[in-house]
């Protein structure tokens, strides 16, 4: 199986998404692509066509972050949020509310994100817990999926050049 076929989303109960995939990089590393600005602006764009055009990202309790990303159409999607814990490099919860366009997801969500390193090779394990079922069946319906598979395909590429290495 190649990395690519590794991202598995998995929906938990009536509110949650549970998200896997693998990373041929040790997890500092991993966790440095995941949040550094300089290093997220060069991956996490999103389905192609897309850039990230804010970027703003403080790592610790309390800490905001933000992200928006413009397609060649001009259209505009963000999220934002607040971190609530953070454990270098092991793991995150964070608030989270997406804004497309004019529209507003429904409600905020938390994602939890855990690291595990085995090998050499990093597994990130994402639970997002929606506000409500329709909430989290929008998410899986709006191309996500397809969103996240570009995006780590530029990650995998990212981390093994050595310029995303410290």
């Amino acid at each position: 199986m190649s990395l690519a076929d590794s991202l598995v989303l998995t929906p938990r109960g009536e509110r949650e998404i549970l998200i896997t995939r693998d990373f041929d990089a040790p997890r500092e590393l991993v966790w440095d692509a995941l949040h550094r600005c300089d290093l997220l602006r060069r991956w996490l764009l999103g389905p192609p066509g897309w850039t990230m055009t804010v970027c703003e990202n403080d790592v610790r309790p309390g800490g905001a972050f933000r992200h928006v990303w413009r397609d060649a159409q001009g259209a505009e999607m963000a999220m934002s949020g607040t971190y609530l814990e953070v454990v270098r490099p092991e793991r995150v919860v964070r608030s989270e509310r997406f804004l497309f366009g004019c529209d507003a997801q429904a409600g905020e969500q938390h994602g939890t994100l855990v690291l595990t390193e085995r090998d050499g090779r990093t597994t990130i394990t994402i639970t997002v817990l929606y506000p409500s079922r329709e909430a989290r069946d929008g998410a899986l319906q709006s191309g996500m999926e397809h969103g996240m598979r570009a995006s780590y395909a530029r990650c995998d590429d990212l981390l093994a050049g050595a310029d995303a290495r410290p």
